[in-house]
């Protein structure tokens, strides 16, 4: 079974980021069969987010969370937009996974914000970071503004096509193998890390 982890960093209840990670993860449900969605609400983790980046030891539900992500075969990651880029909360939980921890895994990225206007976040904050992290983002990510809600038909379009991409991207290879440090010979002959 495939089993894939949303992280959304949505801070009120309820959230337009969590509706947008529910839309997204309905999409994946959609196009890939025989899938496990798992969700993690930052919001229920920020002490324990903030405690681990103090001491460095993270508090059973946060090393729970960091667990699930990890041995996720695919991420849908989903933050608010605070100050045109994402939340801090969000960050801060990248901050204390392992720097290897999604290497090579499918992530499909979306954001919520009040205008049109900071939909860039997704090319200029939330790519660089899932780059840095060596994880492999699909091509369509999905931005939520508050108009998009009134009248979600755009929205579902989206949404479905990123869901479809990344169901595609994530059928293809699992990233266990890579995850785990392990890389086959034939990828360290090419060149690969």
């Amino acid at each position: 079974m495939t089993t894939i982890a949303v992280v959304t960093a949505g801070l009120s209840q309820p959230s337009s980021t969590r509706l947008l990670a529910d839309k997204l993860a309905a999409a994946v449900s959609s196009a890939l069969p025989d899938v496990k969605i798992e969700v993690i609400e930052l919001r229920d983790l920020a002490l324990d987010v903030t405690k681990n980046m103090l001491t460095g030891f993270p508090s059973p539900a946060l090393r729970a969370a960091i667990d699930t992500v990890t041995a996720a075969d695919g991420l849908i990651a989903v933050t608010p937009v605070f100050t045109a880029s994402y939340s801090g909360l969000f960050k801060s939980f990248f901050d204390v996974l392992d720097q290897k921890a999604l290497d090579g895994k499918p992530v499909l990225i979306g954001a919520t914000g009040g205008t049109e206007r900071h939909s860039l976040v997704l090319d200029f904050a939330l790519r660089p970071l899932f780059a840095y992290l060596r994880a492999e983002p699909v091509a369509t990510a999905v931005y939520a503004a508050s108009s998009d809600w009134a009248s979600p038909g755009d929205l579902d379009a989206r949404a479905s096509r990123a869901g479809r991409e990344f169901a595609s991207r994530v059928s293809e290879a699992p990233v266990a193998a890579v995850s785990s440090g392990f890389v086959p010979f034939e990828q360290l002959l090419n060149g690969a890390e």
